[in-house]
């Protein structure tokens, strides 16, 4: 009889799909049903509703804050948005045409050189150091923006919300509060988003108690990954190359015959429309319809069209990256600076998840199936 030899090895589970390591109160996602919210309160509520910085509390905290909270929040940001002139020398000496993403990686790690505190991993001192990274984000990103630019760097206003300060800041004008609502809403929209890889990246750093500023210089080292962020500056790209609606099918049905894959459309979560991607293009009609790219909107409506008939029985529908592009346009974001910004919008979930993470922390250590030789030997040099 044949001995039948039964593997002892643990299933790989690739990307680790599916494996749950930990539990979490900040976001729910039900990919089926097109389903996301914040600590139970449902993303287009708080769109509708709510501000970035309550969105912050909510995920640092677990609850909408109230008022007097929110006020010593505001407060908090408000006077952390100046960032070290030291370090503001040091974007000054980036070299020109670099990739935002590679300065603000480099800015943020720099900002713990800054920190007396850097290394103090209490949840106070991580709480502490959420409230710089919320606050100088923004103000990192657009002297970096300016100074590639050969413009005057435009210090931060202790006047102005989160979304105006930074507007403010990128574009040295002051904006409308359609605009201001416009980007504040699409913070809300990319706050948080359940274990992703860079809030993943982000918890595995922190998992070995090392400091904030190093798990956050990680999450943004993932984020920079095209499988990851950037999504919405290829479908602006995809626009140009489509040019009008009319092209639309023509292009779509040439990339589905070549098996290419169409920006901004499918995610590894939602199995159905993706609830930012409905609230952004609400938003992003007004948006076209006042600023003048009502030609990029319509192109967009119409390959929305065709991947719908084509692709929705596959489950693949429009993702949040979808809209968000013409959005930021329309903000005056240029398109390489896109990731960035959805950077300056996770932080707050980053920070939030290595805090919520680390108050019951193991270091993250998983294991892989050795599959290599069990038999080879060391040989000097003249045998090999």
């Amino acid at each position: 009889m044949q001995d039948v030899h039964i593997s002892t090895k643990p299933a790989v589970m690739d990307g680790l799909k599916g494996v749950v390591f930990t539990e979490s109160k900040l976001s729910f996602i039900d990919g089926e049903k097109g389903i996301l919210k914040y600590v139970g309160i449902p993303i287009q509520e708080l769109a509708q509703n709510s501000t970035y910085e309550e969105t912050a509390f909510l995920l640092l905290n677990a609850r909408l804050p109230t008022s007097a909270e929110l006020a010593t929040l505001d407060y908090e940001l408000k006077s952390r948005r100046a960032i070290p002139a030291g370090l503001l020398e040091v974007i000054k000496l980036f070299p020109k045409g670099l990739h935002p993403m590679h300065g603000l990686r480099t800015a943020v790690s720099s900002l713990a050189m800054f920190d007396p505190r850097a290394d103090d991993v209490t949840e106070a001192g991580k709480l502490e150091k959420a409230y710089n990274l919320i606050a100088q984000l923004p103000t990192l990103i657009a002297a970096m923006y300016r100074t590639q630019h050969d413009l005057e760097v435009v210090a931060p206003r202790g006047d102005l919300t989160h979304a105006a300060n930074f507007l403010f800041m990128l574009n040295a004008t002051e904006p409308s509060p359609e605009q201001t609502r416009l980007f504040d809403i699409a913070l809300i929209l990319q706050a948080d988003h359940g274990m992703n890889a860079s809030t993943f990246t982000g918890i595995a750093t922190a998992s070995t108690l090392s400091d904030l500023y190093s798990a956050i210089t990680s999450a943004i080292g993932s984020l920079k990954g095209p499988l990851h962020g950037g999504a919405n500056e290829a479908v602006m790209d995809m626009l140009a190359e489509i040019g009008s609606p009319e092209n639309a099918e023509s292009y779509i049905n040439g990339k589905l015959e070549r098996k290419e894959k169409i920006m901004g459309v499918g995610h590894a979560v939602y199995k159905f429309f993706d609830p930012r991607s409905r609230v952004l293009k609400e938003y992003a009609a007004i948006a076209a319809e006042k600023h003048g790219k009502s030609l990029e909107y319509a192109t967009l409506e119409r390959v929305e069209e065709v991947v719908i008939a084509r692709l929705s029985s596959r489950g693949i529908y429009p993702n949040v990256d979808f809209y968000s592009g013409v959005v930021l346009s329309d903000l005056g974001v240029p398109k390489s600076y896109f990731t960035p910004i959805f950077a300056l919008s996770r932080i707050a979930g980053w920070t939030a998840s290595i805090i919520e993470y680390t108050r019951h922390n193991s270091i993250l250590r998983p294991t892989a199936n050795y599959i290599g030789p069990d038999d080879a030997h060391w040989l000097p040099l003249e045998q090999r």
